[in-house]
């Protein structure tokens, strides 16, 4: 018998979220992972909000609504809004029912720097780390860095010159055009009237305002274990080695190797790591090496390069589906807090395939 649309609806209906949602789905062990996590963080939750005034959106669900975006691809904030009021999966993610409105997006922005004045994307990071290491996923000796670019929200006509007259425009506010020709810019005499902190660094034609997003990633199962923000410099890869090595130590890790790109194949950076008792499992330049045969000749030194570029893959997840090809924000404080949410997103899927499989090998530990 034919089927035929009921045009009378119902006038009582009860929907259980948890039973909409497939058992297997995916999202449930992130979802997981994620309470955990954040009810680890409550005490500092706690130190966030003032004990009087309005009642405001729950911090937890803020920050899994960042993760959200950074899973599902979400063009922005206020979109992902949008697609709250109607999206079940989203709702059962948040913990939220049926007859709650969705939050404005003005929400993100006004405890954003609320966010970032206790660091909590960098603590829930660590908390989803912390998680990972209590499972035994984690390489407590072996670890790989690498940097990459991040387009910063500054287009080049918006860099200007610190002193002197700026190049004549047209008369078109939204989108004018800017003649450049015959002038010489550089960070020393231009800055961004955008973004002052986005740099001048060329890559390539047309891809000259970046930031600089520095990863630290374990060798067993290829986890990030940092992954920090900074100025785009021509030394901010090797700038960043000290920070994220002592980062390391003081979250009771005994960081033994760690490998890395020809572009840490300096003698300062070696340095560094030597001077913390890091043996460098560098890739070596054709000529004027700071690692000699007493690193190479090891066989951990070969795996360690096989397994260093497996960072490349956190790079393409996170600027393809997490969306940090291009920052959203301005200043390297507000795309560092962005950087972490969706480092940990990474990490999440990671974990959640991991602790999905426990039959499976682990893979080399470096």
């Amino acid at each position: 018998m034919r089927g035929r649309p009921n045009p009378q609806r119902s006038m009582l209906a009860i929907v259980d979220l948890e039973e909409r949602v497939p058992k297997d789905h995916p999202l449930r062990r992130i979802k997981e992972v994620a309470d955990v996590a954040l009810a680890r963080l409550s005490p500092i939750f706690d130190r966030m909000y003032a004990r009087v005034g309005w009642v405001s959106v729950p911090p937890e669900r803020l920050l899994k609504a960042s993760l959200l975006i950074a899973l599902y691809s979400v063009r922005s904030e206020r979109a992902f809004c949008k697609e709250l009021e109607y999206n079940l999966l989203y709702r059962w993610f948040l913990d939220m029912d049926l007859m709650e409105r969705s939050f404005d997006a003005t929400v993100f922005t006004k405890n954003r720097q609320r966010l970032l004045a206790h660091d909590a994307g960098r603590a829930l990071f660590d908390e989803v780390v912390w998680v990972a290491n209590k499972e035994g996923l984690l390489s407590d000796e072996h670890f790989s860095v690498d940097g990459t670019l991040i387009e910063a929200a500054a287009s080049l006509k918006s860099f200007r010159s610190k002193e002197g007259p700026s190049p004549p425009v047209d008369d078109d506010p939204g989108n004018p055009s800017v003649d450049f020709q015959g002038e010489r810019r550089c960070n020393e005499t231009h800055a961004s009237t955008t973004d002052p902190e986005a740099r001048l660094l060329r890559k390539g034609p047309g891809k000259e305002a970046r930031l600089a997003g520095h990863a630290l990633m374990e060798n067993r199962n290829g986890l990030l274990m940092d992954f920090i923000v900074s100025q785009a410099t021509g030394t901010a890869e090797r700038d960043a080695v000290p920070e994220l090595l002592d980062g390391l130590r003081e979250r009771g890790y005994r960081p033994c190797t760690l490998g890395a790109d020809r572009g840490y194949d300096t003698q300062d950076c070696v340095g560094d790591m030597r001077a913390r008792r890091v043996t460098p499992h560098v890739a070596q330049k054709k000529k004027h090496s700071a690692i000699n045969g007493r690193t190479t000749r090891h066989a951990g030194y070969a795996v360690s390069l096989r397994i260093r570029k497996r960072v490349e893959e956190a790079f393409g997840w996170m600027k393809t589906v997490g969306g940090l090809r291009r920052t959203r924000y301005r200043s390297v404080d507000r795309t560092g807090l962005t950087g972490y949410l969706v480092a940990t997103a990474y990490n999440r899927i990671r974990l959640a395939r991991l602790l999905a499989e426990p039959e499976t090998a682990a893979g080399p530990s470096g």
